[in-house]
């Protein structure tokens, strides 16, 4: 990490000791050489480690700035979810996350940052089965249209098939994932309902580091949102307009200005071929939507 940013608080309190002193979180050693967690710049965050994975909440949005993940893509095991309630992490003040209050009568859906299915891995059936708990804490949600599509389907499954035609040295993969804030993004209930997220797939490429990212958008799709004035964007018992999910590949350089995270390592490594050909283009004017993950623009052959 950057000596000049600031570090992140670490919560430690007689709840975290109690529930979830344990818990080891994202290895940025993951892939045998050092991805760190991206730092944001003068933004207080709160790093909260879990099993497999940490997330780096913003409280003043009472969402995470950024998810990270590492997956074993051959000790994932298929559990199920059922019976597992989603909770607040008492490490963090109530104030400070994004609660069952959001998502209550509504046409919200409480959406994984952390995918569940990614993180369910392990040398035994215990060990997967903390982690598949640890990602149903809201801190590892967001707001998002309840709606399921073919776009989203997509979005999630852009893990697995970099896991198989992608990562290397065991099938490993690291994963950053978290919301791109915006201006625009309405107001729900005291929090802001972000419509894009972000997602930035980290592996290996004989040997080297190699990077590649996307966008999910969910901002409705016949015209901008409505202008309203901020806070107070909807009506208390209207959930906001959403969109279907539109998921593209991007440069990350795009990432790290929409979000102010610093990205440095991974821009450095980013595959998308219009990046390295196109280093100061306009932000989104080199997206590229997505219908299918055969659509990807690597600068490299994916081999299974």
């Amino acid at each position: 990490m950057d000596a000049t940013l600031p570090e992140p608080r670490i919560i430690a309190t007689a709840a975290t000791v109690e529930d979830l002193s344990d818990r080891e979180g994202f290895d940025q050693d993951f892939l045998g050489l050092p991805v760190p967690i991206p730092s944001l710049k003068d933004i207080d965050t709160v790093l909260l480690p879990y099993t497999h994975f940490s997330v780096l909440m913003r409280p003043d949005k009472r969402l995470a700035a950024v998810t990270a993940l590492g997956i074993d893509g051959e000790k994932l095991m298929d559990l199920d979810r059922s019976g597992i309630d989603w909770r607040l992490d008492p490490r963090l003040p109530e104030d400070q996350q994004t609660g069952e209050r959001v998502y209550a009568r509504n046409d919200i859906d409480r959406g994984h940052l952390v995918r569940r299915a990614s993180a369910v891995w392990g040398d035994t059936q215990a060990e997967a089965a903390q982690a598949n708990e640890d990602t149903f804490h809201y801190t590892n949600a967001a707001p998002q249209a309840a709606k399921f599509n073919q776009g989203l389907e997509l979005w999630l499954g852009l893990e697995t098939y970099l896991l198989e035609n992608a990562a290397d040295h065991g099938r490993h993969l690291i994963v950053f994932t978290g919301p791109v804030f915006s201006d625009v993004d309405p107001m729900y209930r005291g929090v802001e309902i972000p419509l894009r997220f972000f997602k930035i797939a980290v592996f290996l490429v004989e040997g080297s580091l190699a990077a590649t990212a996307y966008v999910v958008d969910q901002t409705p799709q016949l015209q901008d949102l409505p202008d309203v004035p901020r806070p107070g964007a909807v009506n208390e018992g209207d959930a906001p307009p959403l969109g279907l999910f539109r998921t593209f590949q991007v440069p990350i350089r795009d990432i790290a200005q929409l979000t102010g995270l610093d990205l440095a390592q991974l821009i450095a490594i980013d595959r998308m071929p219009i990046a390295m050909t196109l280093p100061s283009a306009r932000i989104t004017s080199t997206w590229r939507e997505l219908t299918s993950p055969e659509c990807l623009d690597l600068d490299f052959d994916l081999e299974d």
